[in-house]
Order: C-alpha cells, then structure tokens, then sequence
C-alpha cells in the first residue's frame, strides 16, 4: 500500500513539474510573471497537482489564464495605461503577487489532502472566485467611460483610484466570479475531488452559483477595503494619488490608511472573506 502511494505521489510530483514548468515558463516569456513569479507559480502549481489533483490545479490554470488574457488584451489601450499608473503594480507579477492570488488557495488544498471534506473545495472556489473577479474588474473596468465612484462616499474619483467601482468594472466582477465556479463545476463533476465520487450535476450547478455569488462580494470587499484601509500615497512631482511609495521618480506622501495594507494584503483579506462566505453558503446545499 505505502508502496502505491509512493509511486503515485512521483508521478504527481513529476506532472506537476512538467506542467507548472510549461505554463510558467510561457508566462514568463510572455511578459505575463517577473522571474520571481514564475519560480513562485512553479512551486505553486507542483503542489497543487500533488496536494489536490485536476479539480484543484485546474481551477488555479483557470484563473490564470483568464486574467492573464484581460491584462494582455488591453495591454496598449490609452485609458488602462493611465489607470495602471496609480496602480501599486502593473506589469509582470511577482512572487507577491502569485501567493497572495493563490497562497489561501493552496492552503485549502493541503488541508483537503490532510483531512479530505467538500467543504475545503467551496472554500477555495471561494477564494479563487474573488481573485478572478478582482482581477477582471481591474482589468476590464479601467475601460470604462463612467468614472468610477467610491462605495463609501459615492464620491467620483479617476481610473485606477483603490475603491472606485464602475458598472462595466461590477459586471465584469461577476464574469470573473462565474467563469471560475463554471470552470470548478465542470472539474468537479468529471474528476474525483478526492477518494469521493465526482460531485453529481445538482451539486455542481450550486457550487458555481456558490462561487458567483461569494466571488462578486469578495470583489466588493477588495473595493471596500481599498476605500477605506489600503495605504495611498501623493505623488510630490505630479500631485496624483498612487499606491505606490514611490512615483516620477520620487518618494511619496502618505496621504491615508494604514501604511502596513498594500493591494497584495486586500487581495488576500477579501479572498478569505469570499471564502468563508463560500463555506457558509454551501453548508447544508452542498456540504453534508
């Protein structure tokens, strides 16, 4: 028997190189992840295939390669290159931002393989689901002609500002949102989650109404705390205001929030709200 689950967990090991490998290094010459971020991505990947298996590292590849595909598409577009400028971070990801997007995600997973119960697979649809709704009203929202206004004061503020929301930049939240509980769903269903059978259709659907709903207000609490909590600088040459502690060359004024909460910090905060939304609203649907 230990003899079976060692040769297993090899395999595991070595699919999970080869493929993490491959699409981290595609990445990487794409532009898409710093070099930090692509060994970050590797390492990520290789335990998820391990730990968790098609359902789980599939879901992770969903995120990335959906988001990854916004950010290149709108790459050269005017209005998204004046919002990336107050951003904290445009670009190439780095190790920051790999396991600030996924580090919750691979949490869950480890735990699913210490302790296996459904309720580790909602959490993390959870959690994936919100990282992909931020990610793609990031992306697609600074597109949008409205400015956006800020959930606590209504207030308009310009593209990029931490806090502002749009209707294109919601709409494209629950895009995000449905399109990774569509995709978990869809694994969930053809491929064991662990020792269990695949999940049956009934539960499937709830799981990525689950991951719609939680994702979409994750998105929202990303926006929530960003308003309120995230730290912002002013930029001394230009006067605008940034996330980042340097801007045109020169250090910034901290102007509000905490100093300590950068976006990688909301990332990770909202996600496990959206996650633990997720746990709840499954237990009794679909969690036993």
């Amino acid at each position: 028997m230990f003899m079976e689950w060692l040769s297993e967990w090899w395999v595991r090991l070595a699919v999970g190189l080869a493929g993490s490998g491959a699409v981290s290094g595609f990445a990487y010459r794409r532009a898409a992840l710093s070099g930090s971020g692509a060994w970050s991505a590797v390492a990520m990947g290789t335990a998820f295939v391990v730990l968790g298996g098609p359902v789980w590292f599939g879901t992770l590849l969903a995120f990335f390669i959906s988001s990854t595909f916004w950010s290149k598409w709108k790459r050269r577009h005017r209005a998204k290159q004046s919002a990336e400028a107050r951003y904290a971070k445009s670009g190439r990801r780095d190790a920051a931002q790999v396991w600030a997007n996924g580090g919750l995600g691979l949490l869950l997973c480890a735990g699913n393989a210490i302790w296996p119960d459904l309720g580790w697979l909602v959490a993390f649809t959870g959690v994936m689901a919100a990282v992909n709704a931020d990610t793609w009203a990031t992306e697609i929202g600074a597109l949008s002609r409205r400015a956006p206004r800020v959930l606590l004061s209504g207030a308009r503020v310009p593209a990029g500002t931490s806090g502002g929301v749009t209707p294109l930049g919601s709409a494209a939240a629950l895009g995000g949102a449905a399109f990774i509980g569509a995709a978990a769903a869809l694994l969930a269903a053809a491929a064991p989650i662990t020792a269990a059978a695949p999940l049956s259709g009934q539960a499937a659907t709830a799981l990525a109404a689950i991951a719609a709903v939680a994702g979409l207000a994750g998105a929202f609490a990303d926006s929530l705390l960003g308003a309120s909590g995230q730290a912002m600088f002013r930029c001394r040459i230009c006067g605008s205001e940034t996330e980042r502690a340097e801007h045109c060359g020169a250090q910034t004024e901290h102007i509000r929030g905490y100093a300590w909460m950068n976006n990688d910090l909301v990332n990770l905060m909202s996600s496990a709200f959206a996650g633990l939304l997720a746990w709840g609203l499954g237990v009794g649907l679909i969690i036993p």
